[in-house]
């Protein structure tokens, strides 16, 4: 299987940034620099939301493993061919399962990674997923569909169950793509596109939902999700005759491999004060860790996708799926850390896009 970017996760290159609890410490100016911001949770508190409480879980997102083919340099869940071991068993999927059903607020299951297709269970998952009639999302890298002969057919796979599918794509041109994510990354990523187009994916009344995914190349927040779509949606029908449904422009969050490269650079001040200036109370209501529970491979739970990296866990009895217990999580604090300004920045960011 080609490997799409040489070069290693932080924890195979053992980085100090490999440890959530270093990263915390750098988000709060106790380690590698001495800056410090607003604290995000007393921006939040001002608002009246004091303590920070979820709404109604309609969103149940797992990491089903940290094995990707490509080791793209903004990861933020530091994924790569080197994270062989972090990888969803059966028996918890089978846990998953359970919440799944017995939650009827639960309308969709998010599945991420890594490259998620990657895991051994993935179609079995998907396929027990759709049993109990959820709308599945997988969010793919698009390179996995073309990368080897075993994953040729996903698009048809896709189709047949009705999977939402939201692929990266950094942008429409080779370079900017080929620098994020690697030597390869946007031609395979163009062939996998038109695999998905011509079982029907992202043609109008199909009903097979085909989403983009762009997020920055650099220190800065994304443009207009607007413009941008409309942008990418000319660009790629006009060279590649390729058709997609909406693009979600997501702000980068100094987690992981950003907040090394962000710090790498001489970046991160900068940038984290471009964050907190360009809060947006109009955004908090609307934040994805509200209606979201995020569940690692390994089984626990957190608030949204970015506390998982950071190794903040749910503040609420039972964190781990074994022990799940709802009514215990309607009642939790989320919990909130200085990354979370990602999230509020401008329009908002989500793992469904802009919020405001």
């Amino acid at each position: 299987m080609a490997i799409k970017q040489k070069g290693k996760s932080l924890k195979a290159s053992s980085n100090d940034l490999s440890n959530t609890f270093f990263q915390l410490q750098v988000l709060n100016g106790k380690e590698l620099t001495d800056a410090k911001f607003p604290k995000f949770a007393e921006q939040v508190s001002d608002l009246g939301f004091k303590p920070f409480k979820p709404v109604p879980l309609e969103i149940f997102q797992l990491n089903i493993g940290k094995l990707c083919n490509q080791t793209c340099a903004h990861c933020h869940v530091d994924a790569g061919p080197d994270q062989k071991e972090a990888n969803m068993s059966k028996q918890t999927l089978e846990q998953c399962l359970n919440v799944i059903a017995s939650v009827d607020t639960i309308k969709t299951v998010d599945i991420t990674g890594g490259a998620p297709e990657m895991n051994p269970h993935f179609r079995w998952f998907v396929e027990e997923c759709s049993k109990l009639g959820k709308q599945v999302i997988d969010r793919c890298n698009l390179t996995i569909v073309v990368a080897n002969k075993k994953y040729h057919d996903l698009p048809e796979f896709f189709a047949k169950h009705k999977v939402q599918v939201v692929s990266s794509l950094p942008y429409f041109s080779k370079s900017r793509t080929d620098s994020q994510r690697g030597d390869g990354v946007f031609e395979d990523s163009i062939k996998a596109l038109q695999m998905l187009n011509a079982v029907g994916y992202g043609k109008e009344g199909s009903g097979l939902q085909l989403d983009l995914v762009y997020n920055p190349s650099g220190a800065f927040l994304p443009d207009k999700q607007e413009t941008l779509q409309a942008e990418f949606k000319r660009q790629l029908k006009r060279k590649y005759d390729i058709d997609f449904n909406s693009l979600y422009a997501i702000t980068n969050l100094p987690v992981s491999r950003f907040l090394d490269y962000l710090i790498q650079t001489g970046n991160y001040e900068d940038y984290m004060q471009v964050l907190v200036e360009a809060f947006n109370p109009a955004t908090v209501e609307g934040l994805m860790c509200r209606n979201t529970i995020s569940v690692s491979w390994d089984g626990y739970l957190y608030d949204c996708d970015f506390n998982q990296m950071l190794d903040l866990k749910v503040a609420a009895k039972g964190q781990h799926l074994r022990d799940f217990d709802i009514k215990a999580l309607k009642n939790r604090n989320i919990v909130l850390n200085q990354h979370c300004y990602g999230c509020t920045a401008g329009a908002g960011s989500s793992c469904g896009g802009e919020i405001s």
